[in-house]
Protein backbone atom coordinates (compact mmCIF):
# COMPACT_ATOMS: atom_id res chain seq x y z
CA UNK A 1 0.00 0.00 0.00
CA UNK A 2 2.58 2.45 1.11
CA UNK A 3 4.56 1.76 -2.31
CA UNK A 4 1.21 2.19 -4.44
CA UNK A 5 1.24 5.51 -2.62
CA UNK A 6 4.78 6.67 -3.17
CA UNK A 7 4.85 5.72 -6.76
CA UNK A 8 1.21 7.82 -7.25
CA UNK A 9 3.05 10.61 -5.38
CA UNK A 10 5.84 10.35 -7.70
CA UNK A 11 3.63 9.83 -10.77
CA UNK A 12 1.67 13.43 -9.85
CA UNK A 13 5.15 15.68 -9.34
CA UNK A 14 6.68 14.65 -12.67
CA UNK A 15 3.21 14.99 -14.86
CA UNK A 16 2.85 18.69 -13.92
CA UNK A 17 3.44 21.08 -16.59
CA UNK A 18 6.61 22.35 -17.10
CA UNK A 19 7.34 26.32 -15.97
CA UNK A 20 8.73 28.50 -18.46
CA UNK A 21 11.04 31.13 -17.53
CA UNK A 22 9.63 34.66 -19.32
CA UNK A 23 11.90 34.72 -21.60
CA UNK A 24 10.97 31.37 -23.45
CA UNK A 25 7.34 32.50 -23.78
CA UNK A 26 8.56 35.52 -25.12
CA UNK A 27 10.49 33.43 -27.30
CA UNK A 28 7.90 31.38 -28.06
CA UNK A 29 5.07 34.14 -28.79
CA UNK A 30 7.26 35.81 -30.98
CA UNK A 31 8.19 32.97 -33.33
CA UNK A 32 4.22 31.82 -32.92
CA UNK A 33 3.19 34.91 -34.89
CA UNK A 34 5.35 37.52 -36.68
CA UNK A 35 2.48 39.92 -36.76
CA UNK A 36 1.52 39.60 -33.11
CA UNK A 37 1.51 43.20 -31.95
CA UNK A 38 3.22 43.93 -28.65
CA UNK A 39 0.69 44.99 -26.30
CA UNK A 40 2.81 46.12 -23.43
CA UNK A 41 1.68 49.55 -22.59
CA UNK A 42 3.93 52.55 -23.37
CA UNK A 43 4.86 55.10 -20.87
CA UNK A 44 3.56 58.63 -22.04
CA UNK A 45 6.25 60.35 -23.46
CA UNK A 46 5.79 63.95 -23.92
CA UNK A 47 7.51 64.64 -26.58
CA UNK A 48 6.07 61.59 -28.78
CA UNK A 49 8.03 60.47 -31.58
CA UNK A 50 7.93 63.74 -33.28
CA UNK A 51 10.52 64.83 -30.65
CA UNK A 52 12.68 63.89 -34.07
CA UNK A 53 10.52 65.25 -36.51
CA UNK A 54 12.05 66.89 -39.75
CA UNK A 55 12.11 71.62 -39.28
CA UNK A 56 9.82 72.35 -42.05
CA UNK A 57 7.66 69.63 -42.58
CA UNK A 58 4.00 69.51 -41.21
CA UNK A 59 1.90 67.38 -39.30
CA UNK A 60 -0.81 65.74 -40.70
CA UNK A 61 -4.17 65.33 -38.95
CA UNK A 62 -6.85 62.82 -39.10
CA UNK A 63 -10.55 63.32 -37.82
CA UNK A 64 -11.42 60.25 -35.63
CA UNK A 65 -11.33 56.63 -36.74
CA UNK A 66 -10.34 58.02 -40.28
CA UNK A 67 -7.61 58.15 -42.63
CA UNK A 68 -9.16 59.57 -45.58
CA UNK A 69 -7.21 62.75 -46.32
CA UNK A 70 -9.40 65.80 -45.87
CA UNK A 71 -8.41 69.45 -47.81
CA UNK A 72 -6.71 70.70 -44.46
CA UNK A 73 -4.62 67.90 -45.05
CA UNK A 74 -4.21 67.69 -48.73
CA UNK A 75 -2.50 71.64 -48.61
CA UNK A 76 -0.35 70.25 -45.57
CA UNK A 77 0.67 67.75 -47.72
CA UNK A 78 1.35 69.91 -50.82
CA UNK A 79 3.37 72.10 -48.64
CA UNK A 80 5.70 69.24 -47.66
CA UNK A 81 5.88 67.76 -51.29
CA UNK A 82 6.61 71.11 -51.85
CA UNK A 83 10.02 71.06 -49.18
CA UNK A 84 10.58 67.22 -50.33
CA UNK A 85 11.24 68.66 -53.93
CA UNK A 86 13.52 71.69 -52.61
CA UNK A 87 15.56 69.24 -50.31
CA UNK A 88 16.05 66.51 -53.07
CA UNK A 89 18.62 64.33 -51.03
CA UNK A 90 16.21 63.70 -47.94
CA UNK A 91 14.05 60.73 -47.27
CA UNK A 92 11.67 60.26 -44.36
CA UNK A 93 9.56 57.83 -42.43
CA UNK A 94 5.91 58.56 -41.90
CA UNK A 95 4.23 57.71 -39.05
CA UNK A 96 1.16 57.27 -38.62
CA UNK A 97 -0.45 57.61 -34.78
CA UNK A 98 -4.05 57.16 -33.37
CA UNK A 99 -5.67 58.47 -30.35
CA UNK A 100 -6.09 56.06 -27.56
CA UNK A 101 -9.13 54.68 -28.24
CA UNK A 102 -10.06 51.18 -29.70
CA UNK A 103 -7.89 48.06 -28.95
CA UNK A 104 -4.11 48.01 -29.64
CA UNK A 105 -4.78 45.80 -32.87
CA UNK A 106 -7.33 48.49 -34.46
CA UNK A 107 -5.27 51.06 -33.85
CA UNK A 108 -1.74 50.23 -35.65
CA UNK A 109 -3.43 48.84 -38.73
CA UNK A 110 -5.62 52.75 -38.76
CA UNK A 111 -2.00 54.51 -37.63
CA UNK A 112 -0.64 52.46 -40.89
CA UNK A 113 -3.55 53.53 -43.36
CA UNK A 114 -2.58 56.99 -41.85
CA UNK A 115 1.00 56.60 -42.70
CA UNK A 116 0.00 54.81 -46.40
CA UNK A 117 -2.39 57.76 -46.96
CA UNK A 118 -0.43 60.63 -46.66
CA UNK A 119 3.19 58.41 -48.67
CA UNK A 120 0.56 57.58 -51.56
CA UNK A 121 -0.78 61.03 -51.73
CA UNK A 122 2.77 62.32 -52.06
CA UNK A 123 3.86 59.89 -54.60
CA UNK A 124 0.99 61.09 -56.92
CA UNK A 125 2.45 64.79 -56.48
CA UNK A 126 5.57 63.79 -57.87
CA UNK A 127 8.33 62.66 -54.61
CA UNK A 128 9.84 59.07 -55.26
CA UNK A 129 8.61 56.29 -53.51
CA UNK A 130 12.37 55.41 -52.55
CA UNK A 131 12.70 58.99 -50.51
CA UNK A 132 9.34 57.73 -48.16
CA UNK A 133 8.93 54.86 -45.57
CA UNK A 134 6.09 54.25 -43.02
CA UNK A 135 5.41 52.87 -39.96
CA UNK A 136 2.45 52.94 -37.61
CA UNK A 137 2.81 53.54 -33.67
CA UNK A 138 -0.99 53.19 -33.06
CA UNK A 139 -1.75 54.90 -29.88
CA UNK A 140 2.08 54.22 -28.31
CA UNK A 141 3.35 57.59 -29.04
CA UNK A 142 1.12 60.28 -28.00
CA UNK A 143 1.49 63.80 -27.91
CA UNK A 144 -0.90 64.69 -25.08
CA UNK A 145 -1.68 61.94 -22.68
CA UNK A 146 -5.41 63.84 -21.83
CA UNK A 147 -8.61 61.90 -22.55
CA UNK A 148 -10.51 64.62 -24.17
CA UNK A 149 -11.17 65.32 -27.65
CA UNK A 150 -8.31 68.08 -27.44
CA UNK A 151 -5.74 65.57 -26.77
CA UNK A 152 -6.71 62.90 -28.67
CA UNK A 153 -7.26 65.22 -31.60
CA UNK A 154 -3.14 65.92 -31.35
CA UNK A 155 -2.91 62.38 -31.27
CA UNK A 156 -4.64 61.26 -34.52
CA UNK A 157 -1.56 62.58 -37.02
CA UNK A 158 0.96 61.70 -39.31
CA UNK A 159 4.43 63.01 -38.74
CA UNK A 160 7.51 63.05 -40.49
CA UNK A 161 11.10 61.71 -39.17
CA UNK A 162 14.82 61.53 -40.90
CA UNK A 163 15.06 58.12 -42.46
CA UNK A 164 18.29 56.42 -43.75
CA UNK A 165 15.74 53.78 -46.02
Amino acid sequence: MLSLLISSLLMLTNCRSKQTKPEDSAATSTTQDDTAVDSTPMSFDPAGSDSGKIEGLQTVHFGFDKSTLNSEARKTIQANVDWMKANAGTKVQIEGHCDNRGSIEYNVALGERRANAVKDYMISLGVAPSRLSTISYGEEKPLESGDNEAAWAQNRRANFVPSAL
